[in-house]
């Protein structure tokens, strides 16, 4: 691979008397990837005060960028509904989405959708705002308290010969009535939390808790200068400097400060603040430009919900969780050696690109793709950045750029570039033809997919093989945190090891995950390995060891560490009031408070989050659940209930109503709440389990049995299940049946004293 070239002059910032020139290089190859080192306090205090100037005070001076950025993605991001940004049809066209009639029109001057509303009657709303530019363009419906909604139809921007020039539905095959929480009038589309970060420049969101109203502001509409090289009056006052424009002379008694970064990580990071899945940690007010991106937001790791289990994409990640599986990440490589950041196009297209790094002698002949030239099998991002289709009709490479394993499809149920093709034909196809282009032992290796396809689903050895990849520093960082997440879930009574070591790990990604998997161990465990995190020089990994040692008794602490704890819970609360317009962050200060015993605010943060968002259902299970701490289950009843007239069929509350009328002593009543849980969601093995349990302790152990069995098949290695199978059984007098059972539950788990235990009492009582 050849070197890439330096690239990026990002900003020039003053430093008192000396001037910061921030520089990302490409690739330096004595650099390494990990997280970015801490800013210099002087550039950091300059960062602070610096303000926004606006595009126009750089254009003057930067013709050639701001051509390139005229038109671009980033230009085009937003923009108010007029004649000449609106794409769509607005003469009087209409769409039916599940019966539902919508009418788009002009009237006065503006843009006018007559659709369902969120009563669920229909109603004109005007357009206020575009909202992107291809290969769809959607649009921004203003709403009482500074809300903005983005609408669900969007108008298909791509050419008529490609099925575009056209109105459609993102959810095609979903109603997505009023009160969904999809439903475009509601939380999951609200502009102001959802999308306005990233698609205006130095985005205020403003929200008001006591007022319920959002005064959401920004320095540009669109995503302009600013937004990834900072705020730049420092930058206009240097150039003022040095061309002689300031009122007065500004001392340069040092020389130029330049900060050039070894590892290019910097340039990731500034990209990866809207290009990732991610929550935002700090006030906006608080980014600072070149800090690292767990400084401001916690990024999502590979959960089964958003990735395969091999690390592919499946769910919008937006690329950064992707590069950073990648080897060329580990190499160095950067946004800007491919996409051009002023225009965002790639510099070449096709195989050109790729080429510019890579040997086009050796890759990019049939001799290497084993495809015809010229046809799409010849092309590098169709085997390695397959793309995912996403909102109907907007494609997204995976930026992994990964070396297709169709041999590990059929073990880890995940997708292959040749299979994405090749739909006709199946996995082990695929494999054969890898054997016959490539050899026998062509990628043998262990992929970490594996050990995380493995954690996901409980199989036997999950745990040993979540340990060697979390101590395998050559995996990906993001691949050995989700392993930390998933091996959290199935540690014993003792922090392992690898835990205690990923605590230090170089990587803060790594620290903060490993700090989580401290959760449920005792007291005097989490305290001593969590406490040197509160002084962690990254945010996320300081809040989730304030969150995890919150719990710990303030006389085990020095006054230094308290002194520390207070600081950190300070950043964890401040962490969640960012997002308190969404009922998730009471909940999980509800949860915090909870857990230090401090009732009163448990219970007042749950209530703000059930007015916040009323159709979120599980602060009302958590309250119930605290209220059950007090003493005050009828109070928690009627919370459960009232979550049902909202939400009929969530599982979890027909799950925690059940468990509360157990408590009550209504066992009938429970079994229909609890067997209602189960059967909205099947796929949930506590929900079965507790069935069940319910079903053998009034009697019904045969149909007990019977449920477990059945719910065994879709879920053969979960030890609860499998534990509670082998008890049944035992009691019933099946001595063989149970010894099967506790054999499958030792194998799940053999670190499980107590399945031990049991598989010996039952060999030795079926012995006599």
């Amino acid at each position: 691979m050849k070197s890439p070239v330096a690239v990026a002059v990002l900003v020039v910032l003053v430093l008192g008397g000396a001037v910061a020139l921030l520089v990302i290089l490409g690739r330096d190859p004595a650099g390494d990837a990990t997280s970015p080192d801490p800013l210099p306090p002087e550039l950091e205090a300059v960062l602070a005060k610096a303000t926004y100037v606006g595009r126009e005070a750089c254009a003057p001076c930067h013709e050639e960028e701001d051509r390139a950025w005229k038109g671009s993605h980033h230009d085009l991001a937003m923009d108010l509904a007029t004649d000449e940004t609106v794409l769509g049809d607005f003469d009087d066209a209409e769409i039916t989405h599940f019966g539902v009639t919508s009418k788009f029109y002009r009237r006065d001057g503006g843009f006018f959708v007559e659709t369902q509303g969120p009563d669920g009657k229909m109603a004109e709303f005007p357009i206020e705002y575009v909202f992107g530019v291809t290969p769809l363009q959607q649009y921004l419906v203003p709403f009482p308290g500074g809300r903005y909604q983005v609408l669900q139809i969007c108008w298909d921007a791509r050419p008529e010969a490609d099925g575009g020039q056209r109105w459609y539905h993102i959810y095609p095959d979903d109603p997505m009535p009023p009160g969904d929480v999809l439903h475009w009038a509601g939380p999951n589309m609200t502009w102001n939390y959802v999308c306005a970060e990233c698609h205006s420049t130095d985005l205020r969101k403003n929200w008001d808790l006591g007022k319920r109203e959002y005064a959401t502001a920004w320095n540009e509409i669109d995503v302009s200068c600013e937004a990834c090289h900072g705020p730049g009056s420092a930058h206009v006052e240097w150039v003022a400097a040095t061309e002689g424009l300031a009122e007065k002379p500004v001392d340069w008694r040092t020389r130029t400060k330049m900060l050039a970064p070894s590892r290019g990580r910097e340039q990731i990071e500034v990209c990866a603040r809207c290009h990732s899945r991610r929550v935002p940690i700090s006030a906006e007010a608080d980014y600072l430009h070149g800090k690292p991106l767990l400084d401001t937001h916690r990024l999502s790791l590979l959960e089964e919900r958003l990735y395969h289990a091999d690390g592919q994409i499946l769910d919008e990640v937006y690329v950064y969780g992707s590069f950073l599986q990648s080897r060329m990440f580990r190499e160095g490589i950067v946004c800007s050696n491919c996409h051009d950041p002023h225009s965002m196009r790639t510099y070449r297209t096709g195989n050109a690109l790729c080429n510019r790094c890579h040997d086009a002698g050796e890759f990019d002949t049939p001799k290497h793709h084993f495809h015809e030239d010229g046809k799409e099998g010849s092309l590098c991002v169709e085997c390695h950045a397959p793309e995912t289709t996403y909102m109907v009709v907007d494609p997204r490479r995976d930026h992994s750029f990964r070396i297709p394993r169709p041999d590990l499809s059929d073990r880890l149920g995940t997708p292959n570039a040749c299979n994405g093709c090749h739909d006709d034909q199946t996995n082990e196809w695929s494999v054969e033809y890898v054997k016959k282009w490539y050899g026998e032992d062509r990628r043998k290796e262990v992929h970490y997919g594996e050990a995380l396809h493995a954690g996901r689903e409980g199989l036997p050895g999950a745990s040993d093989r979540l340990k060697e990849l979390i101590s395998d520093r050559t995996q990906p960082a993001i691949a050995r945190a989700t392993a930390l997440d998933l091996l959290r879930r199935r540690s014993g009574a003792k922090v392992p090891p690898v835990i205690r070591r990923a605590l230090s790990d170089e990587d803060a990604l790594v620290r903060a995950a490993a700090v989580r998997a401290l959760e449920g161990f005792p007291a005097s465990q989490v305290a001593d390995l969590g406490l040197p995190r509160l002084s962690d020089p990254v945010r996320l990994v300081r809040i989730e060891a304030a969150r995890i040692l919150a719990t710990v008794p303030s006389g085990r602490l020095s006054a230094r560490q308290r002194k520390a704890l207070a600081a950190a819970v300070g950043e964890y609360v401040a962490s969640e009031v960012v997002n308190s317009d969404r009922g998730a962050s009471h909940t999980n200060l509800g949860n915090f408070h909870a857990g230090r015993g401090d009732a009163v605010s448990a219970e007042r943060a749950y209530r703000t989050a059930i007015s916040v968002e009323p159709g979120l259902t599980q602060p009302y299970a958590n309250l119930a659940d605290l209220l059950r701490t007090l003493d005050r289950d009828a109070e928690g009843e009627k919370v459960l209930r009232e979550a049902l007239t909202i939400r009929p069929d969530d599982a979890a509350i027909h799950h925690a109503l059940g468990l509360l009328l157990v408590r009550r002593g209504r066992p009938e009543n429970a079994l229909v709440s609890l067997e209602r849980a189960a059967a909205l969601l099947p796929d949930n093995a506590r929900f079965t389990f507790v069935y069940a349990v319910a079903l053998d302790s009034t009697g019904r152990s045969d149909r007990a049995v019977t449920v477990l069995t059945e719910a065994l098949d879709r879920h053969p290695t979960d030890p609860q299940i499998l534990s509670a199978l082998a008890t049944m059984l035992r009691d019933r007098g099946r001595l063989a049946e149970a010894i099967v059972m506790a054999t499958r539950l030792v194998k799940v788990a053999p670190e499980d004293r107590n399945a031990q235990v049991l598989l010996q009492q039952l060999r030795a009582a079926h012995r006599k």
